[in-house]
């Protein structure tokens, strides 16, 4: 700005001098006016020059919206699911425990895996047809109703595949803590064809509940503390067992094998039937580590650590 009030000045002056001047003087004047005017016009593009281009200024882009809702693609949840298994003296159900993707549907996402998923116990198998659809699922007081479509009625065993199946479908949901009974319907019904189910035991007696006591395999398994956990004092360990006697034997080991603490305790019943088992340890550690927490039975004749469980753990 300063320099066009400059040229302005020289302009006005150029003009009084102009009128004044000689006719000789008047073509010297015209020149140096036309020479201030297009200094003025150069500055007057310098200041627009020096603002910033549009293109090159800061423009904030719309923040992202995020979808609490999806899981990461790699997180898994640990489901516990009874398959049968016949052998040349019995008919019982084992129990394994699968990793499934990431879902809010688990009693869903656990009968799916029970319908399409072979078990990895040698010599257990599926009994629930594979065309088998879950149609819907309610859970109200404690009651879960599984409506299943009609592919389901399709099984083919014989009364104690069919009581050991309808058990091994109650004890997978009855996994959650919640769900204290398990009802069944077809095609959102419980009509005549549907009590009947596969010809034998039928859903007559219906709400079923769990019922562990046809569970072989394994002979322990643990549900306290769960695999990766950081476990606290006093330590409290929880599962089942079907064991000599009903006596379990568990300790906590660190990451070189040493024993840190250990304790004793009883199944509620002793096998052939399945108990439940609690244990306290006294367990104090002194620095930050991580470990095992091993649970097993020792034999009578020889003291020998049996049908052994190690959880992965942390303190």
């Amino acid at each position: 700005m300063s320099v066009l009030f400059g040229a302005k000045t020289y302009l006005e002056r150029g003009t009084k001098e102009m009128k004044l001047g000689s006719r000789g003087n008047t073509r010297v004047i015209v020149y140096f006016l036309a020479l201030l005017l297009g200094l003025a016009l150069v500055a007057g593009c310098t200041e627009i020059a020096n603002e910033p281009p549009i293109e090159n200024q800061s423009v904030q882009p719309p923040a992202q919206s995020e979808t609490s809702e999806t899981a990461p693609t790699s997180q898994v949840i640990n489901v516990a699911v009874y398959y049968c298994k016949t052998t040349s003296d019995d008919a019982y159900l084992v129990r394994e425990v699968h990793q499934v993707p990431y879902t809010k549907e688990v009693i869903k996402a656990a009968l799916e895996e029970l319908i399409n998923t072979n078990p990895v116990t040698p010599g257990a198998s599926r009994l629930l047809p594979p065309d088998t659809k879950i149609r819907g699922i309610t859970i109200r007081d404690g009651l879960a109703t599984v409506d299943f479509s009609r592919e389901v009625l399709l099984a083919n065993v014989g009364a104690t595949g069919e009581a050991l199946g309808i058990q091994s479908i109650v004890n997978t949901i009855t996994e959650i803590p919640d769900i204290k009974k398990v009802s069944f319907m077809v095609e959102g019904k419980v009509d005549e064809k549907a009590k009947d189910w596969w010809g034998h035991v039928g859903l007559y007696n219906q709400p079923f509940t769990r019922d562990i006591s046809p569970v072989y395999e394994p002979v322990i398994w643990v549900t306290s503390p769960k695999p990766g956990q950081k476990i606290t004092k006093p330590l409290e360990i929880r599962g089942t067992a079907r064991v000599f006697e009903a006596a379990v034997t568990a300790r906590v080991v660190d990451a070189q094998g040493k024993e840190v603490a250990k304790g004793f305790g009883m199944a509620t019943e002793g096998a052939p039937g399945r108990g439940e088992f609690t244990l306290s340890l006294k367990f104090q550690p002194v620095s930050p580590g991580s470990g095992k927490v091993e649970v097993f039975w020792a034999s009578p004749k020889d003291g020998a650590e049996l049908d052994k469980v190690a959880i992965p753990v942390s303190w």
